[in-house]
């Protein structure tokens, strides 16, 4: 399963390098590549070494993934999805979790009403964030808030989504804890011994990924297998023409058809 993205012209775009960080500049609101809507199971997700970063299900040991159902959980209990024009530097120790970056753009879990739909963009309120140590990797989850929400006037710090929405941030980190437990791994770890952080500090870890993206689509880091093709900067050697992108995805392999979704996806895990 795969998605190209276009943008509202028919061209095409990486919507890793492509769309840009802020969805309103000048102001603290940041766009959102949504990768998995809430409550579906599978781990679809930027491909950050493909031509253009389509979005796809990851594979793991030749078998499309899904995550498991930990209970009470049903799948990803937020939209989950990913900022642009980021990058978690894997040669960066981070001075707060003493752990190296994922090597991914920074995670979000946007915790509005709507269930959005896979490869929507949105623009996103920034509430705070959670450092998870993902089998010693460092791997920010922000939380945000879609700007278009009814209550995303009610949102401004991490706070508030302890007294709007109790009992969400506690199951936010029982679910990073345990989503991996059904797969015989270890529960996972967080740095601030499983705190959130505020706004700020979320908006600063935002910042800081962006640099190294920057550094990384002009060639300053090396970014190893990363593929970074883009069509829009300018800046940057790795940006190609649209009929240098088109060819690349019309060579692609044509999809086939839809494996059927195994039976055990829906089974419910007690750790």
């Amino acid at each position: 399963m795969e998605d190209e993205t276009e943008n509202d012209q028919g061209e095409y775009i990486s919507p890793f390098h492509d769309i840009p960080i802020n969805g309103d500049p000048g102001k603290d609101v940041f766009n959102m590549v949504v990768e998995i809507p809430r409550w579906t199971n599978a781990k679809m997700e930027i491909a950050t070494k493909d031509p253009l970063n389509p979005i796809k299900q990851d594979v793991k040991k030749g078998k499309l993934r899904y995550v498991a159902n930990v209970f009470p959980h049903k799948g990803y209990i937020w939209n989950y999805g990913a900022i642009p024009q980021t990058w978690e530097d894997p040669a960066h120790k981070d001075e707060n979790t003493g752990c190296c970056g994922d090597n991914d753009p920074i995670d979000v879990c946007e915790i509005g009403s709507k269930v959005c739909s896979r490869g929507e963009i949105i623009q996103v309120k920034v509430l705070g964030t959670l450092a998870l140590i993902d089998e010693g990797e460092t791997d920010w989850k922000i939380i945000a808030i879609n700007i278009e929400d009814p209550d995303a006037a009610k949102f401004n710090n991490i706070d508030d989504v302890r007294r709007i929405k109790p009992g969400y941030l506690e199951a936010t980190v029982d679910w990073f804890r345990k989503y991996k437990v059904p797969d015989g791994k270890p529960e996972n770890q967080f740095a601030f011994n499983g705190e959130f952080k505020d706004r700020d500090f979320a908006i600063d870890v935002i910042k800081s990924t962006h640099k190294f993206w920057k550094a990384l689509v002009t060639k300053k880091t090396d970014g190893g297998e990363i593929c970074c093709t883009n069509t829009t900067l300018a800046d940057s050697s790795f940006c190609c023409s649209q009929t240098s992108a088109a060819s690349t995805v019309t060579s692609a392999p044509a999809c086939g058809p839809a494996h059927p979704k195994p039976v055990d996806v829906d089974k419910w895990f007690y750790c």
